[in-house]
């Protein structure tokens, strides 16, 4: 039986070879990946911006799910067969109480060590959860970026009833806004791009082009001149960060959810005028990826339309120049059984 593995090699390059899979050590599990969704951090790293953090030629990739394979010794509550995705965060052998996610010395999996897009993954089977058997394994690979979703309507506080504005519709943005209509929010996506526009109705969503739609004015006729209660900058734009603080109502909240790659401008008097609350939000802990098992299982989000291509690991580099050209892509899953 041959072991496959994709390996990123820098230039915006990636290729696929053999791999041995690793034995797993005491209180690891080997996993048999199925599937792996190419996420916005790969592309990233894909275009040679994080050179200086992964050791080439690297394994990417971390949202996954798959079946457990073999057990390391000391590990109990699994058995192989069981399907599972993985939160990949590292968190050392002694990681302080508190909110290990957000600290300096926390590592990510798919980055920092290698990932899965590899036929075999070994891991601390302390990072796994269980997949329930009604979510098929195609679907279980959305968990992470669902709990990433998660994550950040929580810290959001959104309520039923409220009007909810998400800036920026990739994959994130729209699972953001998913999420939030989930809560019962009252939710507006806005986005630049013509095919993203159109994929939000796909999924349930109200979109609007900014360059075609006075944002501001929509959401103020919407809420009787009040303003939105909670903002979702998803975009990592400048014009996100303008436009952001002009949608809220009195003590609204903003979450920042895109990385920003500069210092944006910020109306911090608006800040200080109207009380506004901001929240920085970075990636899940343990309960969001519960609530994003829950939800995901429940079948209530459309989830196969977010799904726009599955390829296998050969299609791997295909994959990333189709995201890179703004192509009519959302989320690209690589089915590594294929």
């Amino acid at each position: 039986m041959s072991f496959k593995a994709a390996f990123y090699q820098g230039n915006r390059t990636v290729t696929t070879g053999a791999c041995e899979p690793v034995e797993p050590g005491a209180g690891q599990v080997r996993i048999r990946v199925s599937h792996c969704g190419i996420c916005g951090t790969d592309l990233h790293i894909w275009h040679g911006a994080m050179d200086k953090r992964v050791k080439m030629p690297a394994v990417l990739g971390h949202e996954m799910s798959g079946q457990i394979d073999r057990l390391g010794p000391g590990v109990e509550g699994w058995q192989a067969g069981d399907p599972v995705t993985v939160m990949p965060l590292d968190f050392g052998k002694n990681p302080p109480p508190g909110h290990s996610h957000v600290a300096d010395f926390m590592k990510f999996m798919g980055i920092d060590s290698p990932g899965a897009f590899q036929s075999y993954w070994t891991v601390d089977a302390s990072t796994l959860f269980r997949l329930p058997q009604n979510l098929s394994l195609a679907h279980g690979a959305l968990v992470e970026p669902l709990a990433v979703a998660c994550h950040d309507v929580r810290l959001g506080r959104v309520q039923p009833g409220e009007h909810v504005v998400v800036i920026g519709g990739g994959p994130i943005g729209m699972l953001v806004a998913m999420v939030a209509q989930h809560a019962g929010g009252k939710v507006i996506v806005s986005e630049v791009n013509p095919f993203r526009v159109a994929k939000a109705a796909e999924l349930g969503l109200e979109a609007v082009n900014p360059v075609e739609t006075d944002l501001k004015q929509l959401i103020l006729d919407r809420t009787e001149g009040r303003g939105a209660d909670v903002v979702f900058e998803v975009s990592g734009s400048r014009p996100g960060a303008a436009v952001m603080t002009d949608l809220l109502r009195i003590r609204g909240r903003i979450v920042i959810v895109a990385v920003f790659a500069f210092k944006p401008e910020v109306d911090l008097f608006r800040f200080f005028w109207r009380e506004l609350e901001l929240c920085g939000a970075r990636v899940y802990e343990a309960e969001d990826y519960d609530a994003a098992i829950r939800i995901a299982a429940e079948g209530s989000l459309p989830l196969d339309k977010l799904i726009t291509e599955t390829t296998d690991l050969e299609g791997l580099q295909a994959g990333f120049e189709k995201m890179d050209s703004g192509g009519e892509c959302m989320k690209i899953l690589v089915d590594v059984r294929a």
